[in-house]
């Protein structure tokens, strides 16, 4: 009768769609398949993704994160992460001799394009991002002469352009829909011909996660966001959940890290991961949850996605050989034929 009365009072709501994206998926799945194909080590600038879990899972299969692309020996196989790189890092690459895989996500590559095509047409760029963020770098670095980031709505009033007339907005990815469009807005307002990009830069499934999320929270006396916390979508569902209605809303990498006294009076909890996170670490909150008499798990289905992205098409080369080529190029020796 006990375990009765735990399963009908307290509930977990699932949100769907939740974790892994498509960028995601490919980026992690052309690091395991460059290993496989070119054997360890496979270096990676940056975090492959924003995710704790998937970058130790990584280096124990080989693969060695860096943060400049001068660390990656002369010769090696370097792989550029899901947020994308500015062209100087391309041209980094190429001084090093180095061969290289690009993971950037596709929906990144959209953005970086746009902005080349606006600066050519010697457009003001208003780039909306967090300062500091990989993506944000590297699409800056695309044409830094034309783009002006802008932080928020704070950051509006500060805000000086050229010619008001040739004034576009894009964004980082991976943003809050409801910021977006509040830092949209008030840009609008001080630049009343500011034009918006030609497809809407804020990715699917940062949407979707977004929408499953205030769904919950309207419903959740506490949220939990598995994800890490230097995921810039991650951060931002614990923010969607408790605009929400959510009474609390934490963020973990991991089940061990939630506290049993955030339990105490709860009796509906939403579960979401971030676009990076990979479903075992939900299922292990599951698990803890089910553990405190959480049993009951209502899925909230905000959308269907159904995308996939190719993997980068670097994977069908022999990189290794390049590699080696290029080196000999600069030695002026043969290249080692195994």
């Amino acid at each position: 009768m006990g375990h009765m009365t735990a399963s009908t009072g307290r509930r977990v709501l699932l949100a769907a769609p939740r974790g892994y994206c498509a960028g995601v998926d490919r980026a992690v799945i052309a690091v395991e398949k460059a290993l496989e194909q070119y054997g360890a080590p496979i270096y990676v600038r940056h975090e492959i993704v924003h995710n704790k879990y998937v970058v130790q899972t990584l280096e124990k299969k080989g693969a060695i994160f860096v943060e400049r692309t001068a660390e990656v020996p002369e010769g090696s196989i370097v792989m550029f992460s899901a947020h994308g790189v500015a062209p100087v890092v391309h041209e980094e690459a190429a001084a090093g001799r180095l061969a290289t895989i690009d993971a950037t996500c596709p929906l990144v590559t959209k953005v970086h394009k746009e902005a080349v095509r606006f600066a050519n047409d010697d457009f003001d760029i208003l780039l909306i991002g967090h300062e500091g963020h990989e993506e944000v770098i590297g699409t800056s670095g695309e044409a830094p002469d034309h783009i002006t980031l802008v932080d928020g709505p704070g950051d509006v009033a500060k805000v000086e352009v050229r010619d008001p007339s040739k004034v576009v907005w894009l964004s980082q990815t991976t943003l809050s829909v409801d910021e977006t469009m509040e830092t949209v807005d008030a840009l609008k307002e001080k630049f009343p011909q500011l034009i918006s990009p030609p497809s809407d830069d804020i990715c699917y499934a940062t949407q979707n996660r977004q929408l499953a999320v205030k769904q919950m929270g309207e419903q959740a006396d506490l949220v939990i966001v598995v994800g890490s916390r230097n995921s810039s979508n991650s951060v931002r569902l614990v923010e969607v959940a408790k605009l929400a209605g959510a009474r609390e809303a934490y963020l973990v990498d991991f089940a061990d890290e939630i506290d049993d006294s955030w339990l105490e009076g709860v009796t509906t909890v939403g579960v979401t991961s971030g676009a990076s996170v990979p479903e075992i670490l939900v299922e292990q909150v599951l698990e803890y949850l089910t553990t405190h008499g959480f049993e009951d798990v209502e899925l909230v289905k905000a959308a269907e996605e159904s995308i996939t992205f190719s993997l980068p098409k670097e994977l069908r080369r022999d990189l290794r050989a390049e590699a080696a080529a290029l080196v000999a190029e600069r030695t002026g020796s043969t290249p080692s034929a195994e």
